[in-house]
């Protein structure tokens, strides 16, 4: 169990969090929601003694041990990949190593033999012996092969660090489990993986993160940060919501009545305030409209773009036809003899564990690279908007948002383009802001803007939510649910690719799997069962 008694945190003048009561306890996931800027980051940091509250304290059962995920992908440089992991449980690294210094010592003493006894039953009640084949077993179980299992940390992308310190954070069983973000940079078989995993987690768990489908998956519990406060609901993201709305319709119903009680009050006393024999009916009245009080319903602190892409031209039959497209990239070929044709209603989600090669896809049919063979050719009706994977470069420029827009813009007026800004809640002065300092969930509204301007009939997206908050993400969503045209993108979320997409492709090592289906039927195919079987036998071999 861990608590957070009357906790404040004051910064300056705000109050990012007042006299906050909340209790979490075993055998519960809690989802930790709220709007970009409310503090779910901040308040895990609380809980894990990295930030000090300004009052309150945090109360853990004595002896349980709190794991969190670390962000800091160079901390463990100097360590190999299983050392990393095994970390995660401080004190069983600390047994190792204690052992191994005793064990490597030239003049062993009667006394080393005793410290050696020690810590070796110490090291035997932790399951100790079986630490490397668990701290193995999470790695496999996120997409680390074996033979790196024993590399320096140093040597590995950014992309594997971040699933070893998430498998460190879930290592040995820890009774309170901090999650912020977890599913960041993971593949979609790994966020599976780590959902069954949580499903299953009997402690505690705190998580922090943008995928609904995850949190609508794993959490049993939803803790709500508005106001400054934490509000406690039974159930997932999706019963949050609707209880949420629920309970705001009926304060406002209640409101309502109360309002056609008080003027019904209001009408009586005025009507018969003069009349002697009503004045004391009247006076009663006068008494019990004075005790009618309006509850005071605060609108969610939650800002909600509008996402709107609107095609300035109706997409023809002929869209996209793409012919035995291969590509080599740094003597790796990504793309293989690749063939497909998009029809005018296509909204097609490329999935799977081989996201380079969608990348290098989307840039070649966004004319940003050439392929090394093969052709594409887009119809003559057809106009395209590309959202790329990396836009940092894009933005590395000295000029003001709307200044940055204005080239896509067919009317060169600022007012035109601000109109746009203050859709994506970029309002009034925000829009001279420079590019340069802009954060990346604002880049990647500027990004929307851009390409709502545009007005194109084909969307081309390379994974356009992981710096959104919740709010944008949904607005996001439901404006590619309406859009009437033919979307090609990436993403990691299920829930999104399943209310979007309806054909699903796949590049995969033996060639293109091609679905017209949903998400939920593709994971269902027989294509997926194979695919599986595939990789369990792979993964036994390399056993």
């Amino acid at each position: 169990m861990i608590q957070a008694s009357n906790i404040t945190l004051r910064l300056g003048k705000k109050a990012l969090f007042e006299d906050v009561n909340i209790k979490f306890t075993e055998g519960n996931c809690y989802g930790l929601i709220g709007a970009n800027g409310a503090g779910k980051s901040t308040f895990l940091k609380i809980l894990t003694g990295e930030i000090e509250p300004t009052k309150g304290e945090v109360i853990i059962t004595p002896g349980q041990r709190l794991s969190f995920l670390r962000q800091d992908h160079f901390q463990y440089d100097a360590y190999s990949v299983m050392d990393t992991v095994i970390m995660g449980n401080e004190r069983l690294y600390e047994i190792m190593k204690e052992k191994d210094a005793i064990y490597a010592k030239e003049d062993f003493t009667e006394e080393d033999g005793i410290k050696a006894s020690e810590l070796e039953a110490e090291f035997a009640n932790m399951d100790g012996w079986e630490a490397e084949s668990n701290a193995a077993m999470l790695l496999n179980g996120l997409g680390i092969p074996t033979e790196i299992h024993y590399q320096m940390m140093s040597e590995l992308p950014a992309s594997d660090k971040v699933k070893i310190l998430l498998a460190q954070a879930l290592f040995g069983n820890p009774d309170i489990l901090l999650l912020d973000e977890p599913t960041n940079h993971l593949d979609l078989d790994a966020i599976r993986w780590l959902e069954e995993f949580l499903i299953n987690f009997e402690n505690t768990v705190i998580v922090v993160s943008h995928d609904r489908y995850f949190l609508n998956k794993v959490c049993t519990h939803t803790a709500d940060i508005d106001y400054a406060k934490i509000q406690l609901y039974a159930g997932n993201y999706d019963f949050w919501y609707e209880s949420s709305q629920l309970m705001l319709k009926q304060m406002k119903e209640a409101n309502k009545k109360k309002e056609e009680k008080i003027k019904e009050l209001q009408d009586f006393i005025q009507r018969f305030s003069a009349n002697a024999s009503k004045s004391k009916q009247a006076t009663s009245r006068k008494r019990a409209l004075e005790k009618i009080e309006l509850d005071d319903i605060k609108p969610s602190s939650r800002k909600y773009p509008y996402i709107d892409f609107r095609p300035e031209r109706e997409i023809g039959n002929e869209v996209l036809t793409v012919e035995h497209l291969s590509k080599t990239i740094d003597g790796v070929k990504v793309l293989d003899d690749i063939s497909f044709i998009i029809n005018r209603e296509d909204k097609v989600a490329f999935v799977g564990s081989n996201t380079i090669a969608a990348t290098t896809l989307f840039q070649i049919l966004a004319g940003e690279m050439e392929p090394d063979e093969g052709t594409y050719k887009w119809g003559v009706t057809t106009s395209q908007s590309y959202f790329p994977k990396d836009n940092t470069e894009l933005f590395n420029r000295d000029e003001t948002i709307v200044d940055w827009l204005m080239p896509f813009s067919p009317e060169k007026d600022p007012t035109y383009v601000r109109g746009f800004l203050g859709r994506m809640l970029f309002p009034g002065e925000d829009g001279i802001k420079k590019v340069n300092v802009l954060s990346g969930g604002e880049r990647v509204r500027v990004m929307l803007s851009k390409m709502m301007i545009l007005a194109s009939n084909v969307l081309i997206m390379d994974e356009p939510t992981p710096h959104l908050d919740m709010e944008s993400i949904t607005a996001l969503n439901n404006g590619l649910i309406k859009f009437n045209g033919v979307v090609l993108f990436t993403s990691q979320d299920h829930q999104f690719i399943q209310t979007i997409a309806n054909r699903i492709m796949e590049i995969t090592p033996g060639g293109l799997i091609d679905k017209i289906s949903t998400y939920d039927e593709y994971l269902d195919s027989d294509e997926m069962a194979r695919k599986r079987q595939i990789l369990s036998v792979s993964a036994e071999e390399d056993d």
